[in-house]
């Protein structure tokens, strides 16, 4: 048995978002500074939480669910938030429309729509959500410490930085 201690553990940044939510396409600016930051050595892990008073939130959050398994999820979940006006009238037929603009199997997602394979998914999402006092959307955990982002989103990366640069340090 050799002495080299494990590969530290990734950091995990629990992401719970809701498609439907206009703070969270205002979260995807964060989102891109801390990928092009940290790279790999952060994992940013996308968690659902819709909301009841968004009609299609919860139909997003399975799509966004096909789309991680056929290798796009966080680019699904960028675009759909980009238009989230268009997701307010369209709903569905919206959801598939962006599957296919980017080249993912859009008749595959609409049956997964259909079927609701992924609703188990979204379901634990959003009770663990409950559980740990997630209350509204963006709503960070990262390290055991859970932000806020629905009231504000003043500061909440530079507190997520420093909570993964100390994990990162730890970790070395």
């Amino acid at each position: 048995m050799s002495d080299s201690p494990s590969p530290a553990a990734t950091p995990v940044l629990d992401v719970w978002c809701e498609l439907q939510c206009p703070d969270c396409r205002g979260a995807l600016d964060d989102l891109r500074a801390l990928r092009a930051r940290y790279g790999d050595r952060l994992e940013l892990r996308l968690r659902h939480f819709p909301l009841e008073k968004h009609k299609h939130a919860f139909a997003a959050a399975q799509a966004a669910e096909e789309a991680l398994e056929q290798g796009q999820g966080w680019p699904y979940v960028e675009a759909v938030l980009a238009r989230v006006e268009e997701l307010d009238r369209e709903g569905e037929p919206f959801l598939v429309e962006i599957a296919r603009e980017l080249g993912l199997d859009a008749e595959e997602l609409d049956t997964a729509l259909i079927d609701g394979r992924h609703i188990l998914i979204v379901d634990a999402d959003q009770a663990e959500g409950k559980a740990i006092g997630v209350t509204g959307t963006p709503t960070y955990v990262i390290g055991g410490e859970r932000l806020d982002g629905s009231r504000s989103q003043e500061g909440l990366r530079e507190r997520i930085e420093e909570t993964a640069d100390r994990l990162l340090a730890e970790g070395a």
